[in-house]
């Protein structure tokens, strides 16, 4: 029997998690935000870096009545900055993958992934290691911002990997400040998100896990698909595969 949302693996509260924010990875912050000022019609707001991962972001939010604290995130490998964590470890959300580097060279800024807010992250990785997908090992993480110091809980794998192209969401706790709380309101709302994969009734069983709501699951070649409402009307973002 799968662990499920109604079971904990630890036998406290209900496992439940909600979309936190989108990642748009970038080959340059520069390029993310003229990114997003062309797609999306507004400059994102500020971010910070990251010195345990050597990467920098910008945000904005999401958060429609539907998606509470939803937020997008840019994000991009600080120039210069190394990656603080062992040597054999990479970035997450795939960044130190070639596949992807090149592709964002390419094609520019790119919908790669979800992230999911969750009160229980250690159940939430024991839920999924029963489905045999190991999500990563929690680690602690901070930044400091102009409203004080943000510090959070992360799921990251030691090789950076997402999981089914990007559709298994990376699960973060965290602490007692959301980056949403301070967020200037955006005029940028998630509408809907969908993740299509050839094996859908997998993902479904690890949305299930962790008491994930508000994905639509769909059969169909791997993409990430985010409706938004934007000060240009209907803009769809998709992963395609990535």
């Amino acid at each position: 029997m799968h662990p499920t949302s109604t079971t904990a693996a630890d036998g406290a509260l209900p496992l439940a998690s909600q979309i936190d924010h989108l990642v748009v990875v970038a080959a340059s912050l520069d390029e993310g935000v003229q990114w997003c000022e062309a797609v999306l019609g507004i400059t994102p707001g500020p971010g910070g870096e990251h010195a345990l991962m050597g990467t920098h972001n910008r945000l904005l939010t999401l958060a429609s009545p539907a998606f509470a604290r939803a937020y997008l995130e840019i994000i991009a490998i600080h120039p210069g900055a190394r990656n603080a964590r062992p040597i054999s470890a990479k970035r997450w959300f795939d960044m130190d993958n070639p596949e992807m580097q090149l592709r964002l060279e390419q094609s520019g800024p790119q919908l790669a992934h979800f992230v999911a807010r969750t009160a229980q992250a250690p159940a939430g990785v024991r839920a999924l290691a029963g489905l045999g997908l190991e999500r990563g090992d929690i680690i602690e993480a901070s930044r400091m911002t102009h409203h004080g110091l943000l510090k959070w809980k992360i799921t990251v794998r030691e090789d950076g990997q997402r999981l089914y192209f990007g559709l298994l969401p990376t699960l973060i706790e965290w602490g007692k400040v959301h980056p949403a709380d301070t967020m200037a309101p955006s005029r940028v709302t998630l509408q809907s998100l969908q993740a299509h994969h050839p094996r859908p009734e997998a993902l479904r069983a690890a949305y299930e896990a962790i008491g994930l709501a508000g994905v639509d699951v769909a059969p169909g070649p791997p993409n990430l698909i985010a409706t938004l409402q934007t000060p240009h009307g209907i803009v769809v973002l998709e992963s395609k595969g990535l």
